[in-house]
């Protein structure tokens, strides 16, 4: 660990109100939230040494006065997403997720022109969020008119008037988006001189696929004012349940691995710059510090799984994690939850209910003193260059595209229930995608979704593989040029695994593959054809090229619905790669080993070879040939990979480390962490230390530590009142 400068903005968070000591994680930058008390919340901030950026919702936000007329003088209620039954879709009163106008990208650029003046260096604009069951309000009426130059279709009265709604929308944000980049921009250069960055927070597109919501996606790599984004992926998105072997549960790691990797697709070859968020809790307060500790943990290891990316944003709305009050354990929870429904049942109402005996607490000690040694060592990351998979690890890729959201209800087609688990208009499972990767996954391949539209945007985008999975049941391609990409690296040697049966709806709706010239009943047809295998071939395996075809005519949702056919799957494509299945994922990021090892596989002993520090134990354990449990994730420093050139190093410390002094006989550094908490650190000394001292605002103090022979380690802590520390250890 080194001192970093705070202007290479590694890691950050976001955070509406004041700064204020206690949760003060000393990241590199801040996205102050909104335009309430901007200009005192930006100085108070910034006089904490933090870079500032300004973040605010796109597609929702406190926008009252544009709504009710107080900006323009013209009501705009009719701008807000409205449902078919006519209700508004609201993230709160009179808070509606907006159908965003010319005139509303007007309103919100006055504002952020507010955010340039009070000299924010980057505005991120979260969340451009449409929700498929919406377009019904007067304002989508009039963009469709606009757009398509025809009278507006109801989205629920056929698959081809949702699909034709579904590109609106990811038209209308997308405008939307590049308009205000562009705008503020040029009003930051034009008035101070200063180039302003614009970054776009989003869900993956597997979340937002799942959660049946529209969003830019991968069309905003057509932008060149947007500078990057944020991974908004925490276990709130990759908690939501999905089927594997027919069995419907929560897979938070599975399922993060899966949309980090598919985010990263967003900045592959572009040289923008992305951060991972993970979340030390979530937004739904009805869960326990020790399933958010958990959960947390498989969502950090899952976005390390992911090298390409060494950007965090270590905590959305800091306060929340180091102030919030949540129950301890499951058993406290059922007991709460347990005296609430006999307060029910004895006539008491909702609103009234108090708990005899409240047991909930803030942020339990180990933890925030372990999750700010794990936020920390994500500042590491971007030194550790030295990259490598343990095992006969293969990667393989599954394509997903825009044009998933597309098609996540099915009107007018009752009889199509394959597509999700048994409810095609219901269910948010998006099984089709799940069962071609979850098999993956679990037998130890690291699957990654790329962004199928990328293959006509950089001609050797698939050129890092040897393998890619493809399905048309649950997506479409954008244009025929696809095929001739996917045709020309077939032929250069790849292998393309195809998966469907061509009974989804949405081959029929009007596109380029059955409009003028073209008469294909799929796209799959035209890719067939492109690779020279006829419309239809049965199936089989077809060398193509230097390269193979593998046709499977089955339903991808049927992989993750029936066990046999995900086996089936599962082993045909070990078989393929010519490897054996595993339970665990190892990867080693320079000196750090991040390891997973799941569950509903196989049940084999796996263990991490050789003298690690556990990045998530309380105490910072040092662990000789660690054991992999199953259901389990580790963050783990190698033993062996410190330097050892130099007479001291610091291995972790719960908070930022700055001015770090090694001599001969001594290593000196100042420590800044939140108040209210205990700090640990692990140093290595090339001689046991003699003594560990602290300077800190009561004065000089001399602290225990332990020193462990065999790794040449030594661990102590030491309490933080959110004023720098200084620490010097002699040896």
């Amino acid at each position: 660990m080194r001192d970093y400068p705070r202007n290479e903005e590694r890691t950050g968070v976001q955070e509406s109100g004041d700064f204020e000591p206690v949760f003060d994680v000393q990241s590199d930058f801040v996205m102050v939230y909104g335009f309430h008390d901007l200009k005192k919340r930006v100085q108070k901030w910034k006089k904490a040494g933090y870079v500032i950026h300004l973040m605010t919702g796109v597609s929702w936000g406190n926008y009252q006065d544009y709504l009710f007329g107080r900006f323009d003088g013209i009501n705009h209620r009719d701008e807000g997403q409205q449902n078919r039954d006519g209700s508004e879709r609201a993230h709160g009163k009179d808070v509606p997720y907006m159908v965003p106008s010319n005139s509303f990208a007007h309103y919100l650029a006055e504002g952020l022109k507010y955010a340039v003046d009070c000299g924010v260096e980057a505005i991120h604009l979260e969340e451009p969020e449409f929700w498929v069951e919406t377009g019904y309000s007067d304002a989508f009426k009039r963009e469709w008119k606009i757009y398509y130059k025809e009278d507006w279709i109801d989205p629920q009265s056929s698959c081809d008037a949702q699909y034709r709604a579904s590109k609106l929308k990811q038209y209308l944000y997308t405008r939307t988006l590049d308009r205000l980049c562009s705008e503020l921009k040029e009003y930051a250069m034009v008035k101070y001189g200063r180039l302003l960055r614009f970054y776009v927070p989003t869900h993956s597109l597997i979340n937002y696929s799942q959660w049946k919501i529209v969003s830019p996606e991968s069309a905003l790599i057509d932008l060149p004012t947007v500078d990057g984004y944020i991974a908004q992926i925490w276990t709130g998105t990759s908690r939501e349940p999905n089927f594997f072997r027919g069995v419907r549960k929560e897979r938070t790691f599975e399922t993060a691995f899966l949309e980090y990797g598919v985010m990263q697709e967003l900045v592959r070859g572009t040289g923008r710059r992305m951060w991972y968020l993970a979340d030390p809790i979530e937004d739904n307060p009805r869960h326990t510090w020790e399933d958010y500790r958990a959960n947390y943990y498989r969502t950090v290891v899952a976005s390390l799984f992911h090298p390409e990316i060494s950007d965090y944003e270590v905590s959305p709305w800091p306060r929340r994690v180091m102030k919030g009050r949540h129950q301890p354990t499951e058993e406290a929870m059922k007991a709460m939850h347990a005296e609430f429904r006999a307060f029910l049942e004895g006539g008491g109402r909702r609103e009234d209910f108090r708990p005899q005996k409240d047991t909930s607490t803030i942020i339990p000690p180990a933890y925030k003193t372990n999750l700010l040694a794990v936020m920390h060592a994500l500042r590491d990351m971007k030194d550790q260059v030295d990259i490598r998979w343990e095992g006969d690890n293969t990667e393989v890729a599954v394509a997903i595209a825009d044009s998933a959201m597309f098609q996540r209800i099915y009107p007018g087609d009752e009889n199509y229930t394959s597509i999700d688990s048994g409810s095609a208009n219901g269910a948010l499972e998006f099984s089709p995608f799940y069962g071609l990767t979850l098999p993956l996954v679990k037998a130890g391949i690291a699957a990654r979704p790329i962004q199928l539209d990328n293959i006509r945007r950089f001609p050797a985008y698939l050129d890092p593989y040897k393998t890619l999975v493809l399905s048309y049941e649950y997506m479409k391609p954008a244009s025929p040029d696809i095929h001739e990409g996917l045709a020309g690296w077939v032929k250069n040697g790849g292998t393309l695994v195809y998966i469907g049966d061509g009974r989804d709806p949405f081959h029929r709706v009007r596109e380029w593959w059955n409009s003028g010239e073209n008469r294909y009943a799929t796209p799959a047809e035209h890719l067939m054809q492109s690779l020279g295998l006829g419309k239809d071939p049965a199936a089989g395996i077809y060398n193509v090229g230097a390269g193979r075809v593998i046709v499977r005519i089955e339903s991808p949702a049927r992989l993750a619905e029936d066990a046999e056919a995900s086996d089936a799957y599962r082993d045909a494509m070990l078989a393929l790669l010519g490897k054996g299945a595993t339970s665990s994922l190892i990867l080693h990021r320079g000196a750090y080993a991040v390891t997973a090892r799941m569950d509903e596989g196989d049940e084999g002993p796996d263990v991490l070879r050789g003298t690690y520090i556990d990045l998530f134990d309380d105490g910072l354990a040092v662990v000789e040939d660690p054991e992999l449990t199953p259901d389990s994730v580790g963050l783990w420093y190698d033993v062996d990979k410190i330097d050892r050139s130099a007479p001291a190093f610091l291995i972790a410390l719960s908070g930022r480390a700055e001015k770090i002094a090694v001599s001969q006989r001594s290593l000196k550094f100042v420590s800044r962490s939140p108040s209210e908490m205990t700090v640990a650190a692990r140093i290595w000394t090339k001689r046991p230390p003699k003594s560990v001292k602290i300077t800190a605002r009561g004065g000089v103090k001399e602290l225990p530590f332990d020193y462990e022979p065999d790794s040449e380690t030594s661990y102590f802590t030491y309490p933080s009142d959110g004023e720098p520390v200084r620490v010097s250890i002699a040896f």
